[in-house]
């Protein structure tokens, strides 16, 4: 899916966030202020899962190289992240 962006010469420099990035940042605000308690583990949670959304998306179908390498790393974070949470 095709998000508007911002070209220079062909290249994809800046692109508006896509719908999964967006609900992750909400989701890391929401946890950021309710800082323990059941709203902070379904934030946490519903974090994790967007960011895994975007990330996998950009991996598989990012729009160039950095932003392939950007969701390759966005998925590193994520498991990073929850291998210290779990473990």
């Amino acid at each position: 899916m095709r998000y508007p962006s911002l070209q220079v010469r062909g290249v994809t420099v800046a692109q508006f966030p896509n719908p999964p990035l967006i609900l992750a940042f909400l989701a890391a605000v929401v946890s950021w202020v309710a800082s323990d308690g059941s709203i902070y583990v379904v934030a946490r949670a519903v974090f994790y899962v967007a960011l895994t959304v975007w990330a996998w998306e950009e991996a598989a179908h990012g729009v160039n190289a950095f932003r392939r390498t950007l969701g390759v790393g966005g998925l590193i974070y994520v498991v990073v992240g929850l291998t210290t949470v779990i473990g």
